[in-house]
């Protein structure tokens, strides 16, 4: 991370800064050892990243990278080869060509991530689910994640699975573009998405196309936006309750 100098302007990006962010992990870790440089998709300035209000933190000019781990090339390391060979096989079998259901794969301390197109969510789910090799029978979560300034793929799904059989974890990732924020549910290979995949919808406005009850389950029916985004009022907006106007918590301290 560096600090801006007092003469520079909101606009532009350090060019120099995101290109040695580019070479090392993310959040400005050392790389792992043969992976691909960082993906940098954006640059947070400050603290919180906020814009269009004073600064209370201090920390005003500070610039830093947002980045996201490299795709890491084979071997992965322990059982994660065992891993992508058998869903490498398991996809063949059914007719699915690797190359057009996984994006990249990253090891990334000490933790495997499949990223999946959407369109091929459900198979990969699946395949991962059925195959005697892998046996990933639980699905323990889904989040969701919004970078605002990754072009086309601003919305993420997460899915992290356990393998009860064989004691293993992983993680697959697939991404949405904001106008098009649809991705398959997987409540049809694991029904315990339910409730997980109605609360990124809820907060996310990600579409879970195929889910039973795609309602909100933490918001009200009638909530307007989604409060995870990045983009999303960071001091929250006006709530009518009980016929008062209740004011966003940045409003709602006086000095006297």
């Amino acid at each position: 991370m560096t600090f801006d100098s007092p003469d520079n302007t909101e606009s532009g990006t350090p060019q120099e800064f995101v290109d040695a962010a580019a070479t090392a992990g993310p959040e400005g870790t050392p790389p792992e050892a043969d992976s691909a440089p960082a993906e940098v998709v954006g640059v947070r300035r400050g603290m919180f990243g906020v814009t269009g209000t004073g600064d209370t933190s201090g920390y005003g000019r500070l610039i830093r990278p947002v980045t996201l781990p490299g795709s890491t090339p084979a071997p992965y390391g322990g059982y994660f080869d065992e891993i992508v060979t058998a869903l490498h096989g398991a996809l063949g079998a059914i007719g699915t060509s690797w190359e057009n259901a996984i994006e990249k794969v990253i090891v990334f301390r000490g933790e495997l991530t499949l990223h999946v197109r959407r369109e091929h969510l459900v198979t990969v789910a699946a395949a991962l689910r059925n195959s005697t090799a892998l046996r990933f029978e639980l699905c323990l979560g889904v989040n969701g994640v919004h970078y605002p300034d990754d072009t086309g793929r601003e919305l993420h799904a997460v899915y992290h699975l356990m393998s009860i059989t064989h004691n293993r974890r992983l993680r697959v990732e697939v991404a949405a573009p904001d106008a098009d924020p649809h991705i398959p549910s997987l409540f049809g290979v694991y029904p315990t998405t339910d409730w997980h995949e109605r609360e990124t919808y809820d907060f996310f406005g990600i579409l879970f196309d195929g889910h039973p009850s795609l309602t909100r389950i933490t918001m009200p029916d009638d909530w307007r936006g989604h409060p995870q985004r990045k983009d999303y009022p960071l001091g929250g907006i006006p709530v009518e309750y009980k016929g008062a106007r209740i004011p966003p918590p940045d409003e709602r301290r006086a000095y006297k």
